[in-house]
């Protein structure tokens, strides 16, 4: 009996459906009973008290709880097994700091009412995490506007739908001018770099100007070329680039459908292979440019499932092709993985692809390959996503291991990527891509804490003072260091006028990075936020003549922004109330205010007014006097009384000076708070952040 007692094991916390119908929890999320009975969604936690475990049993408990942990992986169980042996009571303190990531998964409508899923990582779900908060704190009317009609999931197609009906008919190829190829390629070279790089070791120009026909390698040329219209702003090809799309998409869905058939006959029309994919990337990136998040998430789907169906994602399948066909598959494979997390991150959905079976290498031979540093962002991106967002809690020991990676992303690429945004270089964008994903990656792992310490000041009034939670409100204060940083190359390279207007991935880190922004200063991070709180919604109105996102983005940033102001301006207003009361008594600054009173009540105050001059006691209360009665119209409370702070008892007496000269308490206390106060705060450095500070 005791054998069995000794050999059962039990989970450290058991979820609260396991509890209330008493059944065995396996202690993860989701736990297996809530799995079968198909209700993972319910499958809560809820922290217990917890228990000093006994000296002798510290070793074992840690022991159990380290094999029903989850873990990332499997060096990193080992080392804390290890560090669970050792040193039980340190352990036990950092799990009990464990900060909850809000459960922000939900369904949203599209613009068409139909519900979709939006996951917790997602920027979307960020905003409606805001918009509670801000809602149920500060002003139940913000975001009315917006919200009323809000949909930023799918942009609306009816035009683009109907012009493609009528055209698709006549299934005509539609004609290219040679002499205006050369500048759509480079409008799509720049509006793709950071992001893919589908035809390495290849002249794109000489492909597209020599290709005739219609087969499977003209669809891609027509799809580059539609790519590229959209990152040119003329409204000329604006609408050539629409149409070499419908013509492309509608032959690349054919060509698969003749290959599912097998009426293909293996020549050139069979679309299983390299050019399958890079189709189907290329209608991703064109959908993702007309917002049609959805479609392009769709879209990929194929495109992921193409590449797994010729092997690109294993280097040694790769390398039987020789070395420059092996290294185009490989870079495909690195460009499907960037937009696939792009995807998956910004909706909150699993992946289409994944390391489990991947063999090709992230790291790269090149110094400056925008690609590669991409790649490595993204996936640590993906590891905070696994990490933090599916587990649904984060510590400071994991947030020192993910920005272990952040630091040494870092120092690999920050400086030369900074040095890209500032050259004349035609990969500027997608260095500020890159970048972007970067800090929004920093953002990603610093929101729980964020908003952690938003609900703590939001609830004591306004208050930033806590040096309990110090190592919080460090955290709190890299989300912010790292959304103002954000803006600043995009806003560069705005001002220098060489920023593209479809730039998705940016779009959305920039919303982020205004909601946080805004929060921040509602927060009371710092006056200084709000100049940067409006510099990230001019970054966003410049892509609103290309993106709708961006509009409705702008739309919300604005009245968060302007919640923000009036949270603060009314904040402010109480507190010099508050210091109003107490200068005014000492030099009488305000004159009382004039009342009509009865004869009785005249002589009464005449006599209490005499007896105060000949020395009596200044004590004394005006009790007698009546008080105004209901709010001022405007204010919403007693002018004389609420606004000022003050009672006609403040004024019936001269004020003692005692408490300025000779009260030693009141002496001290001044100088210990104007000696602490720091009258001019500046910004330390130079607006950069160094994450080895925050963590």
């Amino acid at each position: 009996m005791e054998e069995r007692r000794i050999v059962r094991a039990r989970v450290a916390n058991a979820c609260d459906t396991c509890k209330s119908r008493r059944v065995k929890c396996s202690g993860r999320a989701p736990c297996g009973y809530c799995v079968r009975r198909r209700e993972p969604d319910s499958c809560k936690f809820t922290a217990g008290r917890r228990r000093q475990p006994a000296a002798g049993r510290g070793s074992s408990v840690a022991s159990h709880q380290s094999q029903n942990a989850p873990s990332p992986g499997g060096s990193n169980s080992g080392s804390v097994a290890h560090l669970q042996r050792h040193h039980p009571t340190n352990f036990e303190e950092h799990e009990h700091e464990e900060t909850e990531v809000p459960k922000e998964a939900r369904l949203l409508c599209d613009a068409q009412g139909k519900l979709i899923f939006i996951g917790d990582c997602a920027p979307l779900s960020f905003f409606q995490t805001v918009r509670r908060l801000v809602t149920s704190k500060v002003d139940p009317m913000a975001f009315l506007p917006e919200s009323g009609g809000y949909s930023a999931l799918e942009a609306s197609t009816s035009s683009s739908t109907s012009a493609s009906a009528a055209r698709t008919g006549s299934k005509q190829r539609p004609g290219i001018k040679k002499e205006e190829v050369q500048k759509i390629v480079k409008a799509y070279l720049e509006g793709t770099s950071g992001m893919v790089d589908l035809f390495f070791g290849e002249d794109l120009l000489t492909r597209i100007t020599s290709e005739g026909g219609e087969s499977v390698e003209e669809v891609v040329n027509y799809l580059v070329l539609a790519v590229g219209c959209q990152h040119l702003e003329s409204q000329e090809f604006q609408g050539k680039g629409q149409e070499y799309f419908d013509w492309a998409r509608d032959m690349a869905f054919s060509s698969l459908l003749m290959n599912q058939s097998g009426t293909g006959g293996g020549g050139e029309s069979c679309f299983l292979g390299v050019a399958s994919v890079q189709a189907f990337v290329l209608i991703t990136l064109f959908s993702l440019g007309q917002c049609q998040i959805n479609a392009a998430f769709l879209f990929f789907g194929i495109a992921a499932r193409a590449a797994h169906s010729i092997g690109i994602h294993r280097t040694a399948v790769n390398a039987r092709f020789g070395e420059t066909v092996g290294r185009r598959r490989d870079k495909l494979w690195k460009s499907l993985r960037v937009v696939d997390l792009y995807l998956s991150t910004s909706m909150g959905r699993p992946p289409a692809t994944s390391d489990v079976d991947c063999t090709v290498p992230y790291g790269g031979g090149e110094e400056n390959d925008l690609l590669d540093a991409g790649v490595q962002i993204f996936l640590v991106i993906e590891s905070i996503v696994l990490e933090v967002y599916s587990r649904r809690k984060i510590s400071p020991r994991l947030t020192e291991g993910i920005s272990r990676e952040l630091r040494d992303w870092s120092g690999k690429w920050l400086r030369r990527l900074m040095g890209v945004v500032e050259s004349e270089n035609e990969e500027r964008v997608g260095a500020v891509k890159v970048l972007t994903s970067y800090y929004y990656a920093v953002i990603l792992v610093s929101r729980p804490f964020l908003m952690v310490e938003m609900y703590r000041r939001l609830s004591d009034g306004g208050n930033s003072g806590n040096g309990e939670s110090s190592g919080k409100s460090k955290l709190a204060d890299a989300c912010i260091d790292a959304a103002i940083l954000m803006v600043e190359p995009v806003k560069s390279l705005i001002e220098r006028g060489v920023m593209t207007r479809r730039a998705p991935t940016v779009v959305s880190w920039l919303f982020a990075a205004s909601l946080v922004l805004g929060v921040g200063l509602m927060g009371g991070f710092g006056h200084i936020i709000e100049k940067h709180c409006r510099a990230s919604i001019s970054c966003l109105e410049y892509f609103v003549q290309a993106d709708a996102h961006a509009f409705q983005y702008s739309l919300i940033a604005k009245s968060l922004l302007s919640t923000a102001l009036e949270y603060l301006e009314k904040r402010e207003m109480q507190e010099r109330l508050r210091r109003t009361e107490s200068s005014s008594r000492i030099f009488g600054l305000i004159p009382r205010a004039p009342r009509e009173t009865s004869g009785t009540e005249m002589r009464a105050q005449e006599s209490e007014d005499n007896n105060t001059a000949g020395g009596a006691n200044p004590g004394g209360h005006n009790s007698h006097l009546p008080r105004s009665e209901g709010p001022t119209p405007g204010f919403g409370f007693d002018f004389e009384s609420a606004f000022l702070g003050l009672t006609d008892s403040a004024f019936s007496r001269t004020p003692d000076f005692s408490m300025m000269m000779g009260g030693g308490s009141f002496v001290g206390e001044a100088e210990n708070t104007f000696g602490a106060l720091n009258l001019f705060p500046l910004l330390e450095g130079d607006g950069h952040i160094d994450l080895a500070n925050y963590f």
